[in-house]
């Protein structure tokens, strides 16, 4: 396997790319109808959101711009499918109000995000493991609370 070459004039592209799916996110906030929901007593203050994504999403462009100079196409499809179904998360909760449904989603991008992960394990890129460590850890956490309004709503 050919070792992955970093060209710095492709990480804007990466940069644009996660700016666009944030953005997206954007347009669908919470509102006084997420107010309103029973949520967990571990719910982080409203602040924080925006804070951890807007660095989430950082991590997640380096990471896809160093995966992107491998040459394993299914690792690129991983992160495409990954971020997609991330950016749709925002639409489905937030814009639809469907609790279950956005559950399900995340899930499906805690597991697609592991699978990931074990992937770049298994290709030796150790930037893109150390930066999907954290957007793993949000992400269990942001399960968890979907879970819980689920639940309890």
């Amino acid at each position: 396997m050919r070792k992955p070459i970093l060209s710095y004039k492709r990480l804007p592209i990466f940069l644009i790319i996660c700016i666009l799916a944030m953005g997206f996110g954007g347009l669908f906030v919470p509102g006084p109808w997420y107010e309103s929901l029973n949520k967990a007593p571990w719910t982080p203050p409203n602040l924080a959101f925006p804070i951890v994504w807007s660095i989430l999403y950082l991590f997640i462009a380096i990471s896809g711009w160093q995966i992107f100079a491998h040459h394993n196409k299914s690792l690129k499809w991983l992160w495409c499918i990954q971020l997609a179904v991330n950016t749709a998360w925002s639409w489905v909760f937030f814009g639809q109000h469907w609790l279950l449904a956005g559950l399900l989603n995340l899930i499906t991008l805690d597991a697609l995000v592991i699978l990931l992960i074990l992937k770049c394990y298994q290709s030796k890129l150790k930037m893109s493991i150390a930066l999907m460590l954290p957007y793993i850890a949000w992400l269990l956490i942001a399960t968890s609370l979907n879970g819980y309004i689920v639940i309890n709503n």
